[in-house]
């Protein structure tokens, strides 16, 4: 968070602050695959180590909570475009399907191309050199059944 004019914190905001925030909720599902950790403990964990500084803090807190909430359903979203069962994705492809799914799904003021590009900035930082294909294929299939509208209006532009 940076300081205003009265030294009090206000909140990152911006295309930056939102993309440092998904990396921190990459991050933290990928620890929660690999640790099992429990949502509380993974937001207290982030939110005392993790410079949120230039990261929207609240855009965090509400996407890992919501994620983790409800996997399943989250889940559900993306397994339909699969190729192969939900278990069998590595935890980086997992981690970054679910945010792109959560915010297809929940996050309707997030269009659709900021999502599938900020899924592809972090496959290419955290994924495996040709997972960012993997992923924009599989949300592009989400996004034809959860925001059929808004992608039916971007294939006639």
């Amino acid at each position: 968070m940076s300081e205003s004019e009265e030294g009090a914190p206000t909140p990152a905001s911006g295309a930056d602050a939102r993309l440092r925030a998904r990396h921190f909720v990459v991050q933290a599902l990928y620890q929660q695959q690999m640790n099992d950790t429990s949502a509380s403990a993974l937001m207290a964990q982030f939110l005392a180590e993790q410079d949120f500084a230039q990261a929207d803090r609240g855009y965090f807190q509400e996407a890992l909570l919501a994620i983790l909430k409800d996997l399943p359903t989250v889940d559900a979203h993306y397994a339909p475009a699969l190729d192969r069962s939900p278990a069998s994705l590595d935890p980086v492809t997992r981690a970054i399907l679910r945010l792109g799914s959560w915010e297809l799904a929940e996050r309707i003021d997030v269009p659709v191309r900021v999502v599938f590009d900020q899924c592809i900035t972090l496959a290419h930082r955290f994924g495996a050199s040709e997972s960012h294909r993997f992923i924009n294929a599989v949300l592009d299939g989400v996004a034809r059944q959860l925001r059929a509208p808004e992608m039916s209006a971007q294939s006639k532009r």
